[in-house]
C-alpha cells in the first residue's frame, strides 16, 4: 500500500474535521452569543475545549461510520474511495459555509461515502444507511422541535412568578453550562465521525486490523483539529442560527441548548447513531421559539435551512462520485 496515499487521505480527513469545526461551531454557541450569555471569543474557546473532551467520551459513532455504512474497500482503489468521499464532503461544507447555510457536515460525509462507494463499485450497506443515517435524519429534528417546545413550556410554567430580570440573569449564567453541554455533545458526535474514516484508511493500508480499538493518536488528532476549527469560528452560520430564525432570550437559549445536548448524548450512547448537531439545535430553536407564538419563528429562513438538509447527502454524493472519477483517471 502506498504510504503517501495513506498520509494524504488521513491529512484530508483531518482537514475535513477542521472544516467541520468552523462549520459547526455555530451549533454549540450561537444561542449563547446571541443572548449575550457569552462573548464570541469566550464561547469559541469554551466550545473548543469541550469538543476536545467530548471526543474521548466514547467510540460507538466511530464504529458505525467505519464498519456500518459501506464495505471496507481494499487496496489503492479503497483509498481513492475514501479520498473522494472526503473531498466531496469538504467541497459541500465550504459551499454551504460561504452561503451561511447551517447544513450538516455529518450528512455531507455520509453522502460522500455513499457516492464514492457507488462510483468505485464498493458495497453500500443500505440497511445501515437507512437505520443509522436516514431514519435519525428525519426523527432527530422532529424530536428536537417537540422537546424544545416542551422544555421551554416547562421553564415558562416553573418560572411564571419569578422576577423577569432576575430569571434572565440566572439563565444567562445557566447558559454557560448548557452551551458547554452542546459543545461536549458535538465533540462526542463529530470527532468520532472522522475517527471512523481514519480507522478505515488504516485498515485499508494494513496498519490496523478490522475491529481493532481506535488508536489514541487518532483520537487526539481528530479532537484537536475539530477544536482548532471550532476556535476559527463560523460567523456566517452563527448569524443565521442565532438571529435569523428567531431573536432568543437567555431562557430560550438555555432550553434550546439543553434539548440539543440531551438528544446528542442519547443518540451517541444508546443508539450509536451519528446524528447531525445542526439538525438538532436548529429544530430545538424552532420548537423553543414557537412557545412565544408560532409566527415568532421566521419560517421562511427555517424552510431554506430544511431544504439545505435534504439536498446535502445527494449533493455531496454527486461531488464525491465525480471526484472518484477524476482520481480513477489520474491515479488508479
Amino acid at each position: 500500500m502506498d504510504t503517501f496515499a495513506l498520509i494524504l487521505t488521513v491529512g484530508v480527513a483531518l482537514f475535513f474535521t477542521y472544516t467541520n469545526g468552523f462549520h459547526d461551531s455555530a451549533n454549540a454557541i450561537a444561542t449563547s452569543v446571541s443572548t449575550r450569555a457569552l462573548t464570541p471569543r469566550a464561547a469559541l474557546a469554551m466550545a473548543a475545549v469541550m469538543n476536545l473532551a467530548g471526543a474521548f467520551l466514547g467510540s460507538g459513532v466511530a464504529k458505525t461510520v467505519s464498519e456500518g455504512l459501506i464495505e471496507t474497500p481494499e487496496g489503492s482503489k479503497g483509498m481513492g474511495i475514501l479520498f473522494a468521499a472526503l473531498i466531496g464532503a469538504i467541497v459541500w461544507n465550504l459551499i454551504t459555509w460561504y452561503f451561511g447555510l447551517p447544513s450538516s457536515s455529518s450528512h455531507a460525509l455520509f453522502g460522500g461515502m455513499v457516492g464514492a462507494a457507488l462510483a468505485g463499485g464498493t458495497t453500500v450497506y443500505w440497511h445501515g444507511v437507512v437505520d443509522k443515517i436516514v431514519i435519525p435524519m428525519f426523527v432527530s429534528p422532529v424530536v428536537g422541535l417537540i422537546a424544545g417546545y416542551l422544555v421551554m413550556t416547562a421553564i415558562l410554567w416553573m418560572f411564571r412568578r419569578a422576577n423577569p430580570h432576575k430569571a434572565k440573569r440566572g439563565f444567562r449564567i445557566a447558559q454557560t453550562v448548557s452551551a458547554a453541554g452542546m459543545a461536549l455533545g458535538h465533540g462526542l458526535q463529530d470527532a468520532q465521525k472522522t475517527m471512523g474514516i481514519v480507522v478505515m484508511a488504516l485498515v485499508i493500508a494494513d496498519v490496523e486490523d478490522y475491529g481493532d480499538p481506535i488508536p489514541v493518536w487518532v483520537k487526539i488528532a481528530c479532537a484537536l483539529m475539530l477544536s482548532l476549527g471550532t476556535y476559527a469560528g463560523g460567523w456566517r452560520i452563527m448569524r443565521t442560527l442565532g438571529r435569523k430564525i428567531i431573536e432568543l432570550d437567555p431562557p430560550q437559549g438555555f432550553a434550546a441548548e439543553t434539548t440539543g445536548a440531551s438528544i446528542m448524548f442519547g443518540s451517541a450512547f444508546i443508539f450509536h447513531a451519528p446524528i447531525s448537531t445542526t439538525h438538532v439545535i436548529t429544530s430545538a430553536i424552532m420548537g423553543v421559539g414557537a412557545t412565544k407564538r408560532v409566527n415568532a419563528v421566521r419560517w421562511g429562513v427555517a424552510k431554506n435551512i430544511v431544504l439545505g438538509w435534504f439536498i446535502t447527502m445527494p449533493a455531496a454524493a454527486l461531488m464525491a462520485a465525480a471526484c472518484f472519477g477524476i482520481v480513477h483517471l489520474v491515479a488508479l
